[in-house]
């Protein structure tokens, strides 16, 4: 006998309830509405309806793949950020809510810089899928950013999201080693950087260890090897008074400020937390001489 829509969502959460997995019915919801092509208002327009043997077939598919630790990000191939949707690929980390605390950093510090929208140079160090660039140029009108990547694959996924946006204009995306290939003059540059410590990374989730790309994961013995190169980068590519924006780990804020002491950053906005409380973003300013 064919299931109707509700049915099948229904099923569906109680299989991945029985599984474990904590966002059982959200993920059902994202799941069949994916299979169906239906948003949220045409998944109760059409609850009573069976679903085909197609779309059947497509929803165990897709449950199958939830059911060994894939995320639904992954399986639907994009991710909401900043109310935005991006496009994911291998290379990309898949977007998270924690880090909005960068892009709400970075536009706080963005309102006190002495340069008009239209002047303002952004730069993105680790761009991946983009959001972070993509999700401040959304903000600020006028403003050019630039997004630089080791992995050419996360540079075609980041132009394919700045041309989905509206935002290929504004945008540009290199293939570099952190920002090697830049010339100075940025006003805010951003990063979200490999933050965990090398040993810590066989006990993360497995929808983390095993679906995001290690590269964009991996921070070294201390966690703080990124932003050892990132951040001396930096206070040469930015302008006099610009301000660097990193997303930090849990315990690293602290040794991030000692690191942008260290290259001639300054501190003066505080670190801004997470719904958990734990110091997510962290700026360094660079001091007009």
């Amino acid at each position: 006998m064919r299931e109707s829509v509700e049915a099948a969502r229904r099923a569906l959460a109680a299989r991945f309830k029985s599984a474990g997995i904590d966002s059982a019915e959200l993920d059902a919801r994202l799941l069949v509405g994916a299979a169906l092509g239906l948003d949220l208002t045409g998944l109760v327009a059409a609850a009573n309806r069976t679903l085909t043997p197609d779309e059947s077939t497509h929803l165990e598919a897709f449950a199958a793949r939830r059911l060994i630790g894939e995320p639904v990000a992954r399986i639907l191939g994009y991710k909401e950020f900043w109310g935005l949707p991006f496009r994911l690929s291998a290379a990309t980390l898949v977007p998270r809510p924690d880090t909005e605390t960068v892009v709400e950093l970075a536009l706080e510090i963005y309102q006190k810089l002495p340069s008009s929208a239209s002047e303002s140079r952004i730069a993105d160090i680790g761009t991946g899928s983009g959001a972070i660039l993509l999700a401040l140029l959304h903000e600020i009108e006028g403003a050019f950013g630039v997004g630089t990547d080791i992995s050419l694959e996360a540079l075609r996924t980041a132009s394919s999201n700045a041309a989905d946006l509206g935002l290929r204009e504004r945008a540009a995306f290199i293939a570099c080693d952190f920002g090697a290939a830049l010339r100075g003059g940025f006003d805010l540059i951003v990063s979200n950087p490999p933050y965990i410590r090398s040993s810590d990374i066989p006990g993360l989730a497995a929808e983390v260890r095993d679906h995001d790309p290690r590269a964009a994961l991996d921070g070294g013995a201390d966690g703080l090897d990124a932003y050892r190169a990132l951040i001396s980068q930096a206070a040469d590519l930015l302008s006099p008074g610009g301000a660097l924006i990193v997303e930090a780990g849990q315990g690293q804020s602290g040794p991030i400020e000692t690191l942008m002491a260290a290259a001639g950053l300054t501190t003066r906005e505080a670190a801004k937390t997470d719904l958990a409380g734990i110091p997510r973003a962290v700026s360094g300013r660079k001091v007009p001489r």
